[in-house]
This record gives structure tokens, C-alpha cells and sequence, in this order.
């Protein structure tokens, strides 16, 4: 049985123009190892196709439980010049919590 993201982390997510900054904070050292595993930069350009042709980096905040991830180049050219409905930054932070992932073994 799959998980997502948002049953082993939280996230918070800001924009700039067409880059969005996410960060994704595992609950327990178990869920980070599982996000640090499963949760790649090309795992999460492949959700954020729809809206972004990328690229994604992935930054590890070990002590934290954490990753950073910046996703580049959104289109429509992000909140500040998009006409779209709310493509704000923290809108996009539930996109990363609904990512399908395989189950804790």
C-alpha cells in the first residue's frame, strides 16, 4: 500500500517570480529516511510537470529531518505575473504533500 508525503511530513512553501522554494520536514528520523530515499528531485519534477519544466534541486537539512527543494521555472511566470488562479507559493506546498510514495517498510 502507497503513502503520500503528507502522512510522514509537513511542508512549507514560498515563490519568487518562477522559481518555488518547498521545504518538507519529516516528522521522525523514520519518515526522513524514507523522503531521503524516495522523495527525489526527479519524483518531484515528474508531479510538478504540470506547472514547472524545472529542474528541481533537492538540499538536505540532515539535523533538521528536512529537504529544501526549488522547483524552476513555472509556467505562466509564476504569482507575480501569472494570471492563473492562485499559483501562489504556499498553494503549491500541497502539490509535494499529495506525491505518491511506496509504503515504510
Amino acid at each position: 500500500m502507497n503513502i503520500i508525503v503528507y502522512n510522514i511530513a509537513h511542508a512549507r512553501a514560498g515563490d519568487k517570480g518562477r522559481t518555488v522554494n518547498i521545504s518538507v520536514t519529516a516528522f521522525d528520523e523514520a519518515g526522513f529516511r524514507h523522503l531521503k530515499q524516495h522523495l527525489t528531485p526527479e519524483k518531484v519534477a515528474e508531479s510538478f510537470f504540470p506547472i514547472a519544466d524545472g529542474p528541481v534541486s533537492r538540499y538536505e537539512l540532515g539535523k533538521l529531518n528536512a529537504f529544501n527543494f526549488v522547483v524552476e521555472n513555472i509556467r505562466g511566470g509564476g504569482v507575480t505575473v501569472s494570471l492563473s488562479h492562485d499559483i501562489h507559493g504556499k498553494s503549491l506546498s500541497y502539490l509535494m504533500l499529495g506525491i505518491v510514495l511506496p509504503e515504510i517498510s
